[in-house]
């Protein structure tokens, strides 16, 4: 019985020891500095500025007659591809018919004024040439002779005026009339449909903060990403620079493309100044929709084999960058060149080689941890491919 409370002390002094040595552990590393860290890598570092925007139709057509009347004939819906030439829908408006066949007795009322003026001055030519050898005639007969040639000139001329005149007018009661036969002007898709048959068009499309087109035609392979790049960034952007893109409504989705064309004029919206930039898809997927949002991520550059650490290890003095580097167990601080960053790494030109541990963060006894701070990215992103490496906690007596 008493070898049985023997081995039971021993067994509960062992218990107290054992959570005495954690408790003085545990306490011993919170009065210890401790620094995290990661190792300074190898690899490919990309920089790329980020905008938004959507999807647009580079080619549409917005069919918006410039006459009135009824729709009739409606001949396309939603979704149908139609050929340059296409007839679309009618227009009914009788009143062009009638300046029509107006316009078209004014003009042949016009040019047989014409032709009989030139009648007259065929005959004023042959009387006054008879007047002129006549040996009868006198000075006032052939002055008046004379007379009658020119006024006979000025009425060919009036004559060729008022035809001229009368031809225009039916040329624009002609054209004015052919409008009443909508037809498409591109190849495409009919993506907006405004009308029906029935609808009077002046109320539809005529002006007024509710006019709209009656139908829209877009060229669907001729889509594009319009995106709005911040002033900060434009100067960075040049044309056929590689651009990755995302959409809000297809999650997972990832598109390619290329800087195409850049605004050269900025527009201001609420303080802010931003740039037009128009990407064209490397291959354009069926999914893409016109109108869908979109992100793209504009690469800038991409520097390969360059050593890089984190940008938040870098601290910036009066222009002198630095990092700190565990050497042999001891934090020390070097003094560093830099390249090109984004916005979770920076090239490392000098003074750090591969495999370095950088110091990205400190906890020192008693205090919140503290990170090294760094020089601003302005408002760049990207991402870099890192190359392999250890990091992690380590602890120092302080």
């Amino acid at each position: 019985m008493k070898k049985k409370s023997y081995v039971y002390l021993a067994i509960a002094v062992f218990a107290v020891i054992a959570a005495y040595y954690g408790w003085t552990k545990t306490h011993s590393n919170q009065n210890q500095t401790q620094y995290r860290t990661e190792a300074a890598t190898q690899g490919t570092l990309v920089t790329s500025v980020s905008a938004s925007g959507n999807v647009v139709v580079n080619t549409s057509a917005s069919i918006d007659p410039d006459i009135t009347g009824t729709v009739a004939s409606l001949a396309v819906q939603v979704g149908d591809q139609v050929k340059s030439g296409q007839p679309l829908f009618t227009i009914v408006n009788d009143q062009l018919g009638v300046s029509v066949s107006q316009a078209q007795s004014s003009y042949q009322s016009a040019t047989s004024s014409l032709i009989s003026a030139q009648t007259g001055i065929t005959s004023a030519k042959a009387s006054e040439k008879d007047t002129q050898k006549s040996t009868t005639s006198n000075h006032q007969d052939k002055l008046a002779a004379s007379a009658k040639v020119t006024s006979a000139r000025a009425s060919v001329t009036s004559a060729g005026e008022s035809l001229a005149s009368a031809s225009a007018d039916l040329a624009y009661a002609q054209q004015q009339a052919a409008k009443r036969n909508v037809t498409s002007p591109i190849n495409g898709t009919v993506n907006v449909v405004n009308v029906k048959n029935g609808d009077d068009l002046s109320r539809i499309t005529g002006s007024g903060s509710n006019a709209q087109a009656a139908i829209v035609i877009g060229d669907m392979s001729t889509l594009k990403a319009q995106v709005q790049v911040n002033e900060v960034d434009i100067s960075n952007v040049k044309i056929g620079q590689p651009v990755t893109l995302t959409f809000d409504a297809l999650p997972g989705f990832t598109a390619t493309g290329k800087v195409e064309t850049m605004d050269s004029l900025g527009t201001v919206s609420s303080g802010v100044v931003t740039f037009n930039v128009t990407v064209g898809f490397d291959h354009l997927d069926s999914k893409i929709k016109p109108g869908m949002s979109v992100t793209a991520a504009i690469i800038t550059s991409t520097q390969q084999d360059v050593v890089m650490v984190p940008l938040g290890a870098v601290k910036t003095v009066n222009g002198q960058s630095s990092v700190t580097v565990l050497k042999n167990g001891q934090p020390q601080q070097v003094s560093v060149q830099t390249g090109a960053s984004n916005d979770t790494d920076i090239v490392i030109t000098s003074g750090v080689s591969t495999g370095d541990q950088v110091v990205t963060q400190t906890i020192t006894p008693g205090s919140a941890a503290t990170s090294t701070t760094s020089s601003s990215s302005s408002g760049r992103s990207g991402g870099a491919t890192r190359g392999g490496g250890g990091g992690g906690l380590r602890i120092f007596g302080g």
